[in-house]
């Protein structure tokens, strides 16, 4: 049973958000193989979650929904390790794979560590874009995000990501600040959106 189903625009295949589950695999699978990376900040993450799959694929799937941070500390872009917060990741799905978005949270607050650049990031493969995926599937999580306590999400990007940004501004954000990362990812000038749940 799909978590959130889309009514279809112009493709008559409606997108899901699904739990990442075996069934799914070889098309997330496909996507790693022809170039496409969860983790655009570190390229190198789409061999590593390849070889994470080829060895324990249950462990590997197991890993994408961890409510409780019990999993490995988080590998910022410099190399250096941050704590896991609790979250999940959901699979954009059409009958392909079409690209996958997470949730996570600092239990008790809204508020998050300055290395966790916001509460939901999301990434289409290139050749899903432009089909209003993204924007649905912000729309989708939002609610799950209100399910999990939350009153105020943050979500950021880059000044120049304007598709980003025309997805966060559809689902209710509002530019909060403009703010440079901390030097472990790069200190690198983003832009910070508050939506209100």
């Amino acid at each position: 049973m799909p978590l959130y189903r889309s009514r279809p625009l112009t493709d008559p295949r409606p997108m899901e958000l699904v739990w990442p589950d075996r069934r799914y695999l070889p098309g997330y699978v496909s996507a790693l193989n022809r170039g496409w990376s969860r983790d655009e900040s570190r390229p190198e993450s789409g061999s590593e979650e390849r070889a994470a799959i080829e060895a324990d694929a249950t462990l590997f799937l197991a890993s994408l929904v961890d409510r409780e941070a019990l999993g490995a500390p988080i590998t910022m872009p410099d190399g250096t390790q941050v704590p896991r917060l609790p979250g999940y990741k959901c699979w954009m799905w059409d009958g392909e794979f079409c690209g996958s978005i997470d949730l996570r949270w600092k239990p008790g607050t809204i508020h998050l560590p300055a290395y966790c650049l916001g509460h939901i990031g999301y990434n289409v493969v290139p050749w899903k874009q432009r089909k209003g995926y993204a924007t649905r599937a912000l729309g989708a999580m939002l609610m799950l995000a209100a399910s999990e306590g939350l009153s105020r999400i943050e979500i950021t990007t880059s000044p120049d990501n304007f598709a980003s940004q025309k997805v966060i501004l559809a689902n209710g954000g509002v530019l909060a600040d403009t703010f440079l990362t901390l030097p472990s990812q790069g200190s690198l000038t983003k832009y910070r959106y508050f939506i209100y749940l």
